[in-house]
């Protein structure tokens, strides 16, 4: 188990992100190298403009960098075509957004299998792996409401049920707390760990010091540089009986 957790699963090196506002040029990130291993748990943290959000986009498949490598899983993505990135992004990476991104017309459960349509799945496989997604994340008695019926941390709950239904390689969250009071971002981050502990790798991308605690390594950005990569020593620490 512990030569598992030693392999790399995301490898970035000497990464640009360049973009032009009329005639002037902005680097986003400017040769930013990272390595990610099977099982971390890493924030990701900067203020406006260091360049979290166009890593985000980068490690999510969203968006391709204007040069340098990104090596997930063994695979070089860098200069994949949109539709090959499509592809690498429903089977590798689960997603969690600020804004949950469901459809108001579907029930949690269908939310949740949505990826699994993407893929061709049975339905009866289909509802079989939604079920036990919401399980894991303790809305078993929720599959049949929509998310007006449901409150911000169910509905976020749903979406992290929806982004580990394919047993992605990552778990990429974009401030998943940043529409939560403060108890309901516990018990979300408590998922987290929850998940984490099953062996996900999970990148959680937040401006939050109290969210970002939650994780076992810090990388934080200024400038589109990475200015610091530790290890947290003190990890806040989620309920023990999860």
């Amino acid at each position: 188990m512990e030569k598992d957790n030693q392999t790399e699963v995301i490898r970035i090196e000497d990464m640009h992100k360049t973009y032009f506002l009329g005639n002037q040029q902005v680097n986003a990130l400017d040769g930013v190298s990272l390595s990610i291993r099977k099982n971390d748990y890493i924030a990701i943290m900067g203020p406006s403009g260091s360049g979290k959000s166009t890593m985000m986009n980068i490690l999510g498949c969203l968006d391709t960098p204007t040069s340098g490598r990104y090596i997930l899983g063994g695979t070089d993505v860098s200069q994949m075509d949109d539709g090959e990135l499509a592809d690498v992004r429903n089977r590798q990476i689960g997603f969690v957004f600020q804004s949950f991104n469901l459809l108001p017309r579907y029930t949690a459960l269908e939310n949740v299998a949505l990826p699994l349509i993407y893929c061709g799945t049975p339905e009866k496989e289909r509802v079989e792996k939604g079920s036990k997604a919401l399980d894991i994340v303790s809305l078993s008695d929720r599959m049949d409401h929509r998310p007006n019926e449901l409150s911000g941390g169910q509905r976020q709950r749903v979406a992290i049920a929806r982004a580990i239904i394919n047993n992605p390689t990552i778990i990429l969250a974009d401030e998943p707390t940043g529409n939560l009071d403060t108890k309901t971002s516990v018990e979300i981050m408590n998922i987290f760990e929850k998940i984490w502990r099953q062996g996900n790798t999970i990148i959680i991308v937040t401006h939050e010091e109290d969210i970002s605690r939650f994780a076992r390594r810090i990388v934080r950005l200024r400038d589109g540089k990475i200015e610091s990569d530790t290890v947290n020593p003190h990890p806040t620490l989620a309920d023990k009986d999860l």
